[in-house]
């Protein structure tokens, strides 16, 4: 899966082709890019610009199209209009997706469009776009509409709508109404809303990181709504993640593909609802493997748990490799045999979700913990291996569930395994969907 950045450059690698390049990395994509300009700034200071003379503009794109298939592509910043002329006459024949970024100034206080560049902006790309991401300020440059309402920010992405752009998100970071912030998505003639908390410190590089990610969500599939919810939770994460690696800003921090996919099904599996019925007494972990996994370390999953908060789930402790001893053992020796199971989730034992699990076709092993040896059972954390390779020795295909009914002290057990996270907690759904009459 192949997706194009055409932006500039940023030597500190928080925005700009820099960040994109790990953004789309993250989310295992395979990142292509063209460098429009070349900025000279850090994390404290924006210093000089200079564009890249058009005919290369043209050219870079050209040798990208002729060799590799596309499936998405990002336009940031264009400093002038012979660099957004030029990039409108490559692409204004093609099929794939363009995500275009308006960018107008540097966090750290640099121009990155000329004012005579605007026209054309608006002329060339805009029309060319499948999906525009401008913040309010920026929405407020392209249209002229003074932002200062949920009402501006939806007329404002109704007039981008009518110059051309197939569908607009405006980014309310820069609103000030309250400590939420606010994101539009205006789909065809439909308008989705997203809040997420307003967090208390500036960074560099959140604006292109949102973009990028969504490039690459539109680029493995995801519809337009969902793609954006989910580059939009990736950024703030991205942003929480901020590390001060200058005597500026702070720069958004990325994630490896592991911790993203396995960080977004935690939080959708403590979101579930009564969720906390099946977190078992011992609490929860949810992990996942790298490929081909030699030991613990190279399983991610929390250093603390999933804990009951009321109805649903709550997150104590950070993701890590190592993180995780009982689940993550389980998930090494089920990838030891099924190398394409990776992930796993503890569940508090049920005989309902047993039974659900067989009416839904899924498969189920299990293990008696009262066979186990006294000796085995003296091995610190050997207990959970032995039961895992004891309940799939047998077996030419993965399970997707292995449970045990405890012994003396042990309390009973269910492990959802999965793929990645994502089969996990898709399997997760079907059988903790439990009425009472199941």
């Amino acid at each position: 899966m192949n997706v194009l950045s055409i932006a500039g450059s940023d030597p500190s690698s928080g925005a700009g082709i820099q960040g994109d390049i790990k953004t789309f990395q993250s989310h295992g994509v395979y990142g292509l890019c063209v460098v429009t300009a070349v900025t000279s700034q850090n994390t404290s200071k924006f210093f000089d610009v200079k564009p890249v003379a058009p005919s290369l503009v043209k050219s870079q794109i050209r040798s990208i199209l002729e060799d590799f298939k596309v499936e998405a592509i990002k336009i940031g910043m264009v400093y002038n209009k012979q660099t957004i002329q030029a990039i409108h006459s490559e692409l204004k024949n093609i099929k794939i997706p363009i995500i275009l970024d308006p960018i107008f100034n540097s966090t750290t206080g640099g121009i990155l469009q000329m004012s005579s560049a605007l026209k054309d902006f608006k002329k060339f790309l805009i029309p060319m776009s499948h999906v525009i991401t401008p913040n309010t300020i920026e929405a407020q440059k392209i249209t002229r509409i003074k932002i200062k309402s949920m009402k501006d920010m939806k007329n404002a992405a109704i007039k981008i709508q009518e110059m051309g752009a197939k569908n607009v998100i405006i980014k309310g970071g820069h609103l000030v109404e309250n400590d939420k912030i606010t994101d539009i998505l205006l789909a065809g003639k439909r308008f989705h809303t997203y809040h997420h908390e307003r967090m208390s410190f500036g960074n560099h590089g959140g604006g292109c990181t949102f973009s990028a990610s969504l490039c690459a969500n539109i680029a493995i599939g995801k519809d337009l709504a969902n793609a954006t919810d989910s580059a939009r939770l990736f950024t703030i994460q991205s942003m929480k993640n901020s590390v001060k690696i200058g005597r500026g800003v702070q720069i958004t921090s990325i994630r490896d593909k592991i911790e993203n996919e396995l960080h977004r099904a935690i939080t959708e599996f403590c979101s579930i609802p009564s969720i906390s019925e099946h977190i078992p007494e011992c609490q929860t972990n949810f992990v996942y493997s790298k490929l081909n996994p030699s030991s613990l370390k190279d399983i991610m999953g929390l250093e603390g748990r999933i804990v009951k908060t009321g109805r649903v789930g709550t997150v104590a402790g950070n993701l890590k490799y190592g993180g995780s001893k009982h689940v993550a053992s389980a998930v090494l020796e089920m990838a030891k045999k099924f190398p394409s199971f990776r992930s796993g989730i503890n569940l508090k034992y049920d005989e309902r979700i047993i039974r659900k699990a067989m009416t839904n076709g899924l498969k189920v092993a299990s293990y008696d913990r009262n066979k186990e040896t006294q000796e085995n059972k003296e091995r610190e954390g050997s207990t959970i291996s032995w039961g895992i390779k004891t309940a799939i020795s047998e077996l030419q295909v993965a399970p997707d569930i292995v449970f045990h009914k405890g012994d003396f002290g042990k309390e009973a057990m269910i492990i959802v395994f999965g793929r990645n996270p994502e089969d996990v907690l898709k399997k997760t759904l079907k059988i903790t969907q439990i009425h009472p009459s199941t």
